[in-house]
């Protein structure tokens, strides 16, 4: 059916890789060279939370694998829950092992559809912060500058975008950029 799909101008969703989070720690390091923002030491994983025992036992599991990590639970007012895990600013590495267990424990249980996104959050200069946010459904990335009073720093999220293009899959549609008001960390 490729041809056909082809033929018709339709195109194959790109399927999530829960692996693209373990180039984090490395992109940091170039994102923090170009423009001084570093790990925080928050990151977090934003689903659908469904009803019923099977996600409850799910839920039981995934806090069990983050027994080590500091971890807050949040509902937001789109019905999505926010899973935040705190490791110390340093520890790069062990937040990403976190945010993929979460990911991979709800792909594996069947509830990969429920997963929006997961989001590591870096501070700058001047106590800034940014976001980077990997989006599940299509498998990229997007940086996230919240400024006060609900606005964005375009020009930082494009510069970003700049330094992180060779690092990591950033999302080409801008419309895909969307804001997390209100995230947890942010």
């Amino acid at each position: 059916m490729r041809w056909l799909d082809a033929l018709l101008g339709r195109s194959r969703p790109a399927r999530p890789d829960l692996d693209a989070l373990f180039a984090l720690p490395s992109a940091a390091v170039t994102l923090e060279a170009a423009t001084g923002f570093a790990p925080a030491g928050l990151g977090s994983v934003c689903f659908r939370s469904p009803e019923g025992g099977a996600f409850a036992r799910l839920r039981g599991d995934i806090e069990a694998l983050l027994a080590d990590a500091a971890v807050e639970r949040s509902d937001d007012s789109y019905g999505y829950t926010w899973l935040l895990a705190r490791r110390p600013a340093g520890d790069l590495g062990a937040l990403v092992t976190d945010l993929h267990a979460v990911n991979s424990s709800l792909e594996g249980a069947g509830f990969g559809p429920a997963l929006l996104c997961s989001v590591v959050v870096f501070t700058g200069p001047g106590d800034r912060r940014l976001a980077l946010v990997y989006l599940y459904k299509q498998g990229t990335f997007y940086p996230f500058a919240p400024l006060p009073g609900e606005r964005r720093d375009n020009p930082l999220e494009l510069q970003v975008r700049g330094v992180l293009t060779g690092e990591l899959p950033v999302e080409a549609d801008l419309s895909r950029w969307f804001p997390l008001w209100g995230a947890p960390g942010l």
